[in-house]
């Protein structure tokens, strides 16, 4: 189903809001909350402290994890009575590690406009000052809080060649660092801190460098991990490769990438050959 972000109709506005310096907030993103009937946010505490900075007085909603299923009733009414309304989370943007899937979809599903705005999320500024390769990246956000459980996940990434950018908190990025070292070896990684805040911090070095250096590390932390630059061997046909790389995660496009190039052959070619033989 297409839509029109502009087509006049009620809109529920996804809204960044900033993570650290209220600076970075966008004049549109302004604009959108002083239009707003009504606001949707993940601590009003925090939201209305921002629009006191911003001076603007607004009706605030509750919409978190625990309550979406509510707020998102409550988000389809407003849109019916024709009234277009915003959501921020309690900083960066909503969605990305924070609440508002299930709200944004119900609204999408139900035939109203969502449109998300551009803005403050930590994972781009990590990764743009980490040192490490930016792209391809795949963004992976919060793993799971006990180690055995973290280590599969972890394990489920390891042949990944894409840069990988984590979440974390304080009281578990030692553990995680550990954990990382040992599923991954001793790979570069970059640890930054409180982005665009007063303390924002930048530890960079290997896993195991990293392990010693940010052991007292506080506030919000996104790890950049670099991806598997292991030297892999294969003694296949091309097409076995490709089947191979595919097997390891790898997607069919970035396969027949890596294997014409490793091949030394064309590219085209090898697309049509694996499309006609598969």
């Amino acid at each position: 189903m297409s839509q029109k972000s502009y087509d006049g109709t009620p809109t529920l506005y996804l809204v960044p809001t900033p993570i650290g310096n209220l600076e970075d907030i966008t004049l549109r993103a302004i604009n959108v909350l002083k239009e707003a009937y009504v606001i949707f946010s993940e601590d009003t505490r925090v939201t209305i402290n921002l629009l006191n900075h911003l001076e603007i007085k607004k009706k605030i909603l509750s919409a978190h994890e625990h309550n979406e299923e509510i707020a998102k009733e409550k988000m389809l009414k407003y849109l019916k009575d024709g009234h277009s309304i915003a959501m921020v989370t309690d900083r960066g943007t909503p969605i990305i590690s924070d609440p508002g899937f299930r709200c944004a979809s119900y609204i999408i599903d139900n035939g109203y406009n969502v449109v998300g705005l551009p803005g403050p999320t930590a994972l781009i500024p990590a990764l743009i000052v980490s040192g490490i390769e930016p792209y391809p990246f795949l963004f992976y956000g919060f793993t799971n809080s006990k180690s055995g459980k973290r280590k599969k996940e972890l394990e489920a990434l390891r042949k990944h060649l894409s840069t990988i950018i984590f979440y974390e908190t304080p009281h578990r990025l030692n553990a995680t660092l550990v954990d990382m070292l040992a599923v991954f070896g001793d790979r570069r990684a970059a640890v930054v801190r409180e982005i665009s805040k007063k303390f924002e911090e930048i530890y960079r070095g290997t896993l195991k460098e990293l392990i010693d250096d940010t052991f007292d590390v506080k506030g919000e932390i996104v790890i950049v991990l670099e991806g598997n630059k292991e030297e892999v061997k294969y003694d296949l046909t091309t097409l076995e490769h490709i089947a191979r790389l595919l097997e390891d995660g790898i997607s069919e496009k970035e396969a027949i990438k890596m294997v014409a190039r490793m091949h030394n052959i064309n590219k085209s070619d090898l697309y049509k050959e694996y499309h006609i033989r598969k």
